[in-house]
């Protein structure tokens, strides 16, 4: 099993600092896609102000599930504001798109570097006790040595891990929910960290992840983009928060069938070489990637074709789609170089202003503020630009390159 060290000392020092101010209330933490923003998603930030100011990371522009997202990260995190964040900041697409573990690093390192002193999030077992024993488990020596085992018979890593999980003492079926898994990596990725948070969970209502029952006010997210793509948004207008519905309602909507040749186009013209340090690769994949991308006429058809037993199809997703963008393994498994803001409302400002300085890392509000950075910083946004330009292609009317670079900050009901 690989292990990860982290630099944990800067994350410690600063959350030393930041309890120990008597003026600060509780600060939570969110890790979301919002894709889009539904009913369950406004009833877990409804939770979140009940307790104090609320912090969204909020994905970039390509998923974990190996996709676009629906709507672009802006008309996301304004959808996070109207239903009641206070700041809204980006996960960057390094992290959005990468495994549960590292999707979890990126969000929880932001979200510490910044003071949150709570993170929320909804699971299916809605018992933060039996999430935090389950991590305590995954990060055990006699895990470590039981997960080789079943790995050895074929299994996927994440059946293999389940397996082993519940040979420790973890409870049936506890990471099969994909909001149970999620919240064990936040878990795992705060001690990973060293990061004292605390956890506070709310058990998911309605339908399940990636449910297609439509019955009642709320429903998966993956159901809503299906709904969206074939009869439009007013079709799941009452799945939707009517503060969200009126800031998609204005916005298109992405489908990565838009860019099937631009993805086969860019991996078609890169050589052998540029594959061999993508993220999260084992067992020779890259090389049958390779050849695959030779006789493949689209997307989907190129990742069936090189999806073998132990990698999900969401991974195989994931890595066609990092070569595509030029992601390669510098980042994975690292905390982030920077915090960059997406928007917020008087709150969030005022948070901002008391907290910035104290931050570990550089908070950026301005693109040229990363221009003094190290290469790390200038390797992850050089990435993120190039994945909102290429993105910009998966509209039916695309958008104009470099928002990066022009998008502003979103000031929230000034």
């Amino acid at each position: 099993m690989v292990s990860y060290k982290y630099n944990n000392t800067i994350f410690l020092q600063h959350f030393q600092v930041f309890l120990q101010r008597s003026d600060i209330l509780e600060v939570l933490g969110i890790i979301a896609e919002f894709n889009p923003l539904h009913n369950g998603h406004k009833y877990l930030i409804n939770e979140a102000k009940k307790h104090g100011t609320v912090i969204c990371a909020v994905s970039g522009n390509f998923l974990q599930r190996g996709d676009t997202a629906i709507f672009e990260k802006r008309n996301r995190a304004k959808a996070a504001l109207s239903c009641g964040a206070d700041l809204v900041v980006e996960l960057p697409v390094c992290y959005s798109m990468s495994t549960a573990q590292n999707f979890a690093l990126g969000g929880v390192s932001i979200l510490a570097a910044l003071g949150c002193n709570t993170l929320m999030f909804g699971s299916e077992c809605g018992d933060v006790d039996t999430l935090v024993k389950t991590s305590e488990i995954l990060t055990s020596d006699k895990f470590a040595k039981l997960l080789p085992s079943y790995l050895e018979k074929g299994l996927t890593f994440a059946k293999a891990r389940q397996c082993a999980a519940e040979d420790c003492g973890a409870p049936k079926g506890i990471l099969e929910g994909a909001n149970n898994n999620l919240a064990v990596e936040y878990i795992t990725a705060a001690r990973n960290i060293n990061c004292k948070m605390a956890f506070k969970t709310v058990k998911r209502v309605g339908t399940m992840h990636d449910s297609d029952d439509l019955s009642g006010t709320f429903a998966s997210a993956s159901a809503i983009r299906e709904i969206i793509k074939t009869d439009g948004l007013s079709a799941c207008e009452k799945y939707l928060p009517l503060e969200a519905y009126n800031i998609f309602k204005t916005a298109d909507y992405s489908d990565i069938l838009n860019i099937d040749n631009a993805i086969m186009a860019v991996l078609r013209s890169k050589p052998k070489s540029d594959f061999y340090n993508l993220p999260d690769l084992s067992e020779g994949v890259e090389n049958k990637l390779y050849s695959a991308i030779k006789k493949s006429a689209g997307f989907d058809e190129l990742c069936q074709s090189i999806k073998v037993k132990r990698y999900t199809l969401a991974r195989i997703r994931r890595l066609v789609l990092s070569a595509f963008l030029g992601i390669d393994n510098r980042l994975f498994m690292k905390t982030p170089p920077y915090v960059r803001i997406l928007g917020f409302n008087k709150t969030g400002e005022s948070f901002l202003r008391q907290n910035k300085e104290q931050c570990p890392i550089p908070v950026i509000m301005r693109v040229n503020e990363i221009d003094g950075l190290d290469d790390n910083a200038h390797y992850m946004f050089e990435v993120e630009n190039r994945a909102t330009d290429l993105y910009a292609l998966s509209f039916k009317k695309p958008f104009d390159c470099s928002l990066e670079y022009t998008a502003g900050l979103i000031k929230w009901d000034f």
